[in-house]
């Protein structure tokens, strides 16, 4: 099972389930909220790894937005796969590689429950970070660089990797000036730093404005990289005169 980090320091609403509607079928998703303090100033999703669910991030979100300023989602990957603990997003018959199949019912499902989430909340795409770890990551990277799909705020990803699979593309010349933080351990064994490195260059390439950050962590949040996210998270939602903003507290 990949946990990112603690869950006690979670306080907010839940848990919740939306029935999603895509071409093939009606899915059920279960997530967890937390609500802002005060009139959100954006909206956080965070999508959890390979193996955990949607309460694996839940800290890290009070980590990155300890006073509340945002609206936060994390749902719940659609796959139980046998003999693994957890929920998953998609298969992986190669770290990189997803399974197509697997990757675009995550992927059609995870994009309906986004729109559902800016519909109810009122909160734009354009206020939104779309942020996970490892697995989570990936599908991040995919939902916010998607054709067709309107572009976010930014993209948070620790631990992960821009997805090679059929049927889907990155769409890059559409999402110029779009912010991205990039995390990854040197010495991660699952998923190699050398992932990490391309998706900076390609964003880079693609006038993407990217900060990225390498340590010598394992495959795992590291508590380094926290403060650094934060201060991203800030910069990229223009957190610093929102309400509240007086009330965060250095990590």
């Amino acid at each position: 099972m990949e946990s990112a980090c603690s869950r006690e320091s979670w306080s907010g609403v839940g848990p919740a389930v939306i029935a999603v509607r895509n071409d093939s079928r009606v899915m059920k998703l279960e997530f967890h909220e937390r609500a802002a303090a005060v009139e959100p100033a954006g909206l956080l999703i965070l999508h959890h790894g390979r193996g955990a669910d949607e309460l694996d991030l839940l800290g890290l979100a009070d980590a990155l937005d300890p006073a509340r300023r945002l609206h936060v989602a994390a749902p719940r990957g659609p796959l139980r796969l046998p003999g693994s603990p957890g929920y998953h997003w998609y298969r992986v018959p190669r770290v990189g590689y997803p399974d197509a199949a697997s990757f675009a019912a995550a992927y059609d499902d995870l994009a309906a429950f986004h729109d559902s989430v800016w519909e109810r909340t009122a909160i734009e795409p354009s206020r939104t970070v779309l942020g996970g770890f490892s697995m989570g990551s990936v599908m991040s990277y995919a939902l916010a660089l998607g054709p067709l799909r309107p572009a976010p705020a930014g993209i948070l990803a620790f631990s992960g990797f821009i997805p090679v699979v059929e049927g889907w593309r990155p769409s890059l010349a559409d999402r110029r000036g779009l912010r991205a933080f990039i995390a990854h351990g040197r010495r991660d064994p699952v998923i190699e730093v050398g992932f990490a490195r391309r998706a900076r260059d390609e964003l880079q390439a693609a006038c993407m404005d990217v900060s990225y950050h390498e340590s010598d962590a394992a495959h795992h949040v590291d508590p380094e990289h926290v403060g650094l996210a934060r201060e991203w998270l800030e910069v990229t939602l223009d957190l610093g005169g929102a309400p509240g903003a007086e009330g965060a507290q250095p990590l």
